[in-house]
């Protein structure tokens, strides 16, 4: 058991985990997020998605909390969550933001100066959409046109899509890390952007809660099902690894407080997060 002078949180992917990865359904986890919500447990989406995405997508979810998008590059907070708020956050319409990344400029930058050896064997989102519109970002994502939109609204990193080998790959990745940027992989891209995570994030989050909301302690569970995942997912107090019908779970250095889920995307999240709820 968990104990009850601990406030849970969840940290939660959305691609793949609280999604389906083919429809973008999460209607197998309403009931379980209705009930996370009257028990006061916070959910948190932490995604590659964009500001654009998932604030939208929160209205959805019905889910009034912040989140954290890019990987980690920046923290969304909305104003008046917490009585007040700290110095460094930008402020941008409803939200305070708190940056943690470059510009999206910087990166594309990087890949001009630097992946010259390896034109043809990847695009970006920004030389797709030049390139073949939005109907070619529809393509590649299998996103309706009001949603790749959205996902090209990016402030802090730039999604590739590789088309080499996978050879060529990781060169491409010691390429583009030798001179300065870094790469998470996600269930379907590429990121390029800063040197940031989602477990940074998540440890950052945490930190606003206790010094903002005055919790005493708190117990997270972080919930993702690939690459770019794994570093909140070894922070975390408590850990699940989502199944996926795509691609193999990723490696985890953990074996205590973690739990692989039977079933796969939305499905898994209920089973998976229904489950740690018994500990409270």
């Amino acid at each position: 058991m968990i104990s009850p002078s601990l406030q849970p949180i969840i940290f939660t992917d959305l691609d793949g985990t609280l999604l389906d990865h083919y429809s973008y359904s999460f209607e197998a986890a309403i009931p379980t997020l209705d009930k996370l919500e009257r028990l006061g447990i916070p959910v948190i989406p932490i995604t590659s998605k964009t500001f654009a995405e998932v604030s939208r997508l929160r209205d959805q979810l019905n889910n009034r909390h912040p989140f954290i998008v890019e990987n980690g590059a920046a923290i969304a907070i909305p104003k008046n969550y917490f009585d007040t708020h700290l110095d460094n956050w930008l402020d941008q319409g409803d939200f305070w933001i708190c940056p943690n990344s470059k510009p999206r400029v910087h990166w594309n930058q990087l890949l001009s100066n630097n992946a010259q050896a390896f034109v043809g064997e990847y695009e970006t989102f920004t030389s797709v959409v030049e390139q073949r519109g939005y109907k070619g970002l529809q393509e590649i994502t299998g996103l309706n046109l009001a949603q790749a939109i959205l996902s090209n609204e990016r402030n802090y990193s730039e999604p590739i899509h590789w088309l080499g080998s996978d050879s060529s790959k990781q060169a491409f990745i010691k390429t583009l890390t030798n001179a300065g940027g870094t790469l998470l992989q996600g269930g379907r891209f590429l990121a390029l952007g800063d040197a940031v995570d989602k477990g940074a994030a998540l440890s950052q989050l945490t930190n606003i809660y206790q010094t903002l909301n005055g919790f005493s302690g708190m117990h997270s569970l972080a919930l993702g099902d690939s690459g770019n995942d794994v570093s909140m997912l070894e922070i975390a107090d408590s850990a699940v690894v989502i199944r996926s019908k795509t691609h193999d779970a990723p490696a985890l250095g953990r074996q205590d407080n973690l739990y692989v889920s039977n079933l796969y995307g939305p499905e898994g999240w209920t089973e998976s997060v229904s489950l740690w709820l018994k500990n409270f």
